[in-house]
């Protein structure tokens, strides 16, 4: 068996930094994470056995010397005694179960201390779609995908759009996310007009010379509404991470449970010490129109902030929103599963989540601003769609 996850900065650097900020707020919380697959795919017995014996193999994983001294030199806001705690770390699959279900779904849990299974989420995702495009749909090749990347960048560079690679979690593989990578960086050393700011992915932007890109995601607000508020989660979102980060790591995630509900609880402070917002569901015509709204109802220049926007997107739909976003606020882009895992006919991605499932067993949600992005157990889910329709 070929090891797939070689290195433990195969990772979203937002891993790393909601698992230092949970090391030093919730060091004892249990985490239960749960896999759903959105699409139509199903998997087998081949795929399973295959899934398991990679994610043994990630227990030999640990922080190389030259990778903590990258870190070390590279992200100046993790503190020496988490990187050495992350210099120690070490995976444990005993914390993964999978199997199948009647219909050949997979059923996957992840379930330990918050403060380590914090790290699985995104290699499991990246290792599920790189067995299912090795061992079940298998029709496909590499051809073209240098020419894609080439003409995406181009087209992204060429209209000013500034942004990062997200692609990792739903990759086509390790090789064609460092594929399509490799094709942005000869494009920097060749050409003045480059707009990618770097990568989400941490071993690549080690790799490529660029900086990593990442701050907290949904998950980091919804274990608020276990230990802290269930209707203010977003405020104590935010108020635990300047707590740790001060605003060196100001882009608030606005859709857990609603940007409805976010943007009551961001006030005149909050949005002083945000650098700005990230767009990850619903239209983001209407949610950059909230967003500029709001920060004009609060006294603010909305030009002096920005936006990330992060859901779905292709180089139209970046383009386009760049356009509408013009002279109104600031934007940048998060491209993912288009980057990494597009342009093979007949062949589309997996749509699959990991996502929190429980804190403490208490149930843990993630409603959005999307019908079908909904996460978390039933119950849960209509109590706080309950608590949304009912707040003033």
């Amino acid at each position: 068996m070929e090891q797939i996850i070689n290195s433990i900065l195969d990772n979203d650097l937002y891993k790393t930094s909601m698992m230092n900020a949970v090391l030093q707020l919730y060091p004892n919380t249990i985490a239960e994470y749960r896999f759903t697959n959105r699409g139509t795919q199903r998997f087998n017995k081949e795929f399973l056995e295959e899934l398991q014996n990679q994610i043994n193999s990630m227990s030999s994983l640990k922080l190389q010397d030259d990778e903590y001294l990258w870190l070390k030199e590279n992200i100046d806001y993790f503190p020496p005694q988490y990187l050495e705690y992350l210099k120690n770390y070490r995976y444990d699959p005993s914390q993964v179960s999978i199997s199948l279900t009647e219909d050949n779904n997979l059923d996957l849990k992840i379930r330990g201390p918050w403060r380590d299974t914090i790290l699985y989420e995104v290699p499991v995702m990246s290792l599920i779609s790189q067995i299912y495009f090795e061992k079940i749909d298998t029709d496909w090749s590499y051809e073209g995908q240098k020419e894609n990347a080439t003409e995406k960048i181009k087209e992204l560079s060429k209209n000013n759009c500034v942004f990062a690679d997200f692609g990792t979690r739903r990759r086509r593989s390790f090789k064609n996310q460092d594929l399509i990578l490799g094709q942005f960086k000869k494009y920097e050393n060749n050409f003045k007009d480059c707009s990618l700011c770097g990568s989400s992915n941490i071993f690549f932007s080690k790799k490529y010379g660029w900086k990593a890109i990442g701050t907290i995601s949904h998950e980091f607000t919804q274990a608020m509404q276990a230990l802290e508020s269930i209707n203010h989660c977003n405020y104590y979102a935010m108020q635990k991470w300047i707590d740790v980060y001060g605003t060196s790591l100001g882009i608030a995630l606005c859709d857990t449970i609603t940007t409805k509900m976010f943007l009551k609880d961001f006030d005149r402070k909050m949005a002083m010490l945000h650098r700005g917002c990230r767009h990850d569901s619903n239209s983001p015509y209407i949610f950059a129109s909230q967003i500029v709204n709001h920060y004009k109802k609060l006294g603010i220049d909305p030009m002096s902030k920005t936006i990330v926007f992060s859901d779905g997107l292709d180089v139209k739909a970046t383009i386009d929103i760049k356009k509408y976003c013009e002279g109104m606020i600031k934007c940048s882009f998060g491209i993912g599963t288009f980057l990494t895992n597009q342009g093979f006919e007949n062949s589309p991605p997996l749509n699959m989540v990991i996502k929190l499932y429980s804190i403490n067993d208490f149930p843990t949600v993630k409603l959005s601003d999307n019908k079908g992005k909904e996460n978390g157990d039933p119950s849960a889910i209509s109590f706080m769609k309950w608590i949304v329709e009912n707040s003033s």
